[in-house]
């Protein structure tokens, strides 16, 4: 029974593809159950929004795409999720302890953090209940409905606060002795052959005078960003190679903040008003009860301000890498209407975007 079942694995690990240098493509999408008809439906979609590049990666094969798949652009906050992957092989070999706490790391920022504030754990850091409620380096989190500082014990209230993203990072840093963006080159971007990935492009940014802890902002195309999705949909395997470390990605893909303990309650209306019902685990979005049944059953993704994201749906074998690049301006169609604003993506207009990638997929029913 045994060799039975050990036979068994390797042949569905077999049947697994990965991408070489280039993307293989199915020759007709109803091989891989979906109806061609539908997706054109989604192009017809994508083409009103703002989208610059949308891949969705069946069993390893590219059923569709759309705009320019390898244009180097934002990422926004889905770099977070970026960042998790990455612990994983630190966090295996010792040199992270998840439990070691900013005190015992002697670990600060300036101003200075309060005594109660350093007896968060790097775990605290990286599922945003650190409750710390110092100032980011960089906006676009909801440290303006932060309860006062000192207020709340570490690991017992979620916030999405930047100042423990970046922390995070500044403390894989400190601990690995490697830049963030050389561990992404030598850690992920080579072992998985990503295809427009470019050291030089990486760069840090942020306000010194609000925190000393800068956030490592990333520039990625859509079909590296799907390489990452990939990696994940196979457990961190990448072509019979263990690139992230066995049981990792479920680690940081498993519910550790239900959507009804989100804060603020802000953020858990848009969730509901979206439909778009995701819970937090480690830096990673999860779909949270009552959406995680059926097609989105383990689902997960990396999300990032104006439309980047890698969504993962295991229950489907799928990968969906959507991305918009927001330095690129557009002109909105209205003669005379001259004003410009950035490319953007909402959460709900994604939904839509998922919402008819199910509908074309057909499964059985299409081969």
């Amino acid at each position: 029974m045994k060799l039975l079942l050990i036979l068994w694995a390797a042949l569905v690990w077999a049947q697994h593809v990965f991408p070489g240098k280039e993307w293989d493509r199915v020759a007709e999408p109803e091989s891989s159950g979906f109806a061609k008809s539908r997706l054109e439906a989604l192009r017809s979609y994508a083409a009103t929004l703002d989208t610059t590049g949308l891949m969705v990666v069946k069993s390893g094969r590219v059923v569709f795409e759309y705009g320019d798949l390898q244009r180097l652009s934002y990422l926004a906050s889905a770099r977070k999720s970026v960042l998790a992957m990455l612990y994983g092989k630190y966090v295996a070999s010792g040199q992270i302890a998840l439990s070691k706490t900013l005190r015992e790391l002697d670990f600060n920022d300036a101003p200075e953090l309060l005594p109660a504030e350093r007896e968060a754990t790097i775990e605290h850091l990286i599922t945003a209940r650190s409750g710390v409620y110092h100032a980011a380096s960089n906006p676009g989190d909801a440290t303006e409905f932060a309860p006062a500082r000192g207020s709340q014990k570490p690991g017992s209230y979620f916030l999405y606060n930047n100042w423990d993203f970046n922390a995070g990072g500044a403390v894989f840093e400190r601990l690995t002795g490697k830049d963030i963006y050389d561990a992404l080159d030598q850690d992920l971007a080579r072992p998985i052959g990503m295809q427009d990935f470019d050291r030089f492009r990486q760069r840090k940014s942020g306000d010194p005078q609000r925190s000393v802890h800068m956030a490592y902002h990333m520039w990625l195309s859509t079909r590296d960003m799907a390489r990452f999705g990939h990696l994940m949909l196979r457990e961190g395997i990448w072509d019979g190679k263990q690139v992230v470390p066995k049981g990792w990605t479920k680690r940081i893909t498993g519910l550790v903040t239900p959507l009804a303990s989100l804060n603020p309650i802000q953020q858990r209306e848009e969730s509901y008003a979206t439909g778009t019902l995701w819970g937090y685990g480690f830096m990673w979005w999860v779909w949270d009860a009552p959406a995680n049944r059926g097609p989105f059953s383990g689902a997960y993704t990396a999300r990032g301000a104006f439309g980047q994201y890698i969504t993962v749906l295991p229950a489907l074998d799928l990968v969906v890498s959507h991305k918009t690049d927001p330095q690129q301006e557009r002109t909105p169609g209205a003669i005379g209407f001259s004003q410009r604003r950035p490319r953007n993506v909402s959460l709900s207009e994604y939904h839509t975007v998922l919402t008819l990638i199910l509908t074309a997929h057909c499964g059985a029913r299409c081969r």
